[in-house]
């Protein structure tokens, strides 16, 4: 999850559920003309190995079309020590698809194979990638599979909404089941696994799907996947409150501190017993020793 699910949460998720999640992919790269393969560029930063020892292992995630970006870049991961790289088709934001990047790429077979054509033979290591049903019409995940099939990608991850949904409505399971026989790759599901009955559920339906991505369930309840597995874990409130001091250790700027602290936590309150009432009154405020006295209440 772009902004939420970077090298500060991955260290400090494992440090509080140590082998909870077996991996993780990291929030997109962009593709630029320019792209910097330091640490002046903070995407890049992200998935340094150096940055994410103690940290879930990673799976670097590439946003774009540029073939000689894309290749350059890959490319440059599996020289840091990555074996996989993913190609995100499936990010719903209209600043985004606008471009034909992520969803926008749905409606476009052609295109993808050209790219995939310019881009598989020259990479040093293996490609996975993420899809929608499609941009506007769930037809094009039809269009888009016999394409996909025909090169050698690690996985093919799908999660069963269009990207005009955005986050919105249900996902659509019935038009997921028809897709999933049709790709000769492994398939991994994403899409609204809240709870463990939301897992149970897709596993039941879904024997064959390959892995699960868990993605906004992981904030609303931290300890999603050891329930998932029977499990009755304890920790969500130590992790909360770890996470916030990593926050304020790891953030020079005051201001920047409230704001990432917020961005958290209106996702993160869904998992302690509190009201939304008193949730917003974290999310009201500017002044940081407000924020964490409320937050230290809320995680006593």
């Amino acid at each position: 999850m772009q902004g939420l699910t970077e090298v500060l949460f991955r260290r400090v998720y494992e440090e509080c559920f140590p082998g909870a999640l077996p991996l993780a992919v990291s929030p997109f790269i962009a593709l630029t003309r320019n792209l910097r393969f330091s640490t002046d560029n903070a995407q890049i930063r992200d998935v340094m190995p150096e940055k994410n020892l103690g940290s879930i292992p990673v799976i670097p995630q590439i946003l774009g079309k540029e073939p000689e970006e894309f290749v350059m870049l890959a490319n440059h991961l599996y020289g840091m020590g990555y074996d996989e790289v993913n190609w995100n088709m499936g990010c719903p934001m209209r600043a985004v698809t606008a471009k034909h990047r992520g969803c926008g790429l749905m409606a476009h077979p052609d295109e993808v194979r050209t790219i995939l054509d310019a881009v598989v033979p020259r990479l040093k290591g293996q490609l996975s990638v993420k899809v929608r049903l499609g941009l506007k019409d769930k037809e094009e995940i039809f269009a888009m599979v016999p394409v996909l099939n025909d090169y050698p990608l690690r996985s093919v991850t799908v999660h069963p909404r269009l990207g005009r949904q955005q986050y919105t409505g249900v996902p659509d399971l019935d038009t997921f089941g028809q897709v999933l026989p049709l790709i000769k790759h492994p398939v991994i599901y994403n899409g609204d696994l809240c709870t463990p009955d939301d897992i149970r559920r897709i596993r039941q339906r879904f024997p064959q799907v390959a892995d699960l991505m868990v993605g906004r369930g992981i904030l609303y309840r931290p300890t999603l996947p050891q329930e998932a597995s029977g499990q009755c874990p304890a920790g969500t409130k130590h992790f909360i409150r770890r996470l916030m001091e990593a926050i304020r250790a790891n953030i020079p700027y005051e201001e920047a501190v409230v704001r990432k602290t917020k961005e958290y936590w209106s996702l993160l309150w869904k998992a302690l017993p509190i009201s939304e009432a008193q949730a917003r009154q974290v999310l009201r405020t500017q002044e940081l020793t407000i924020v964490d006295n409320l937050i230290d209440t809320y995680t006593q």
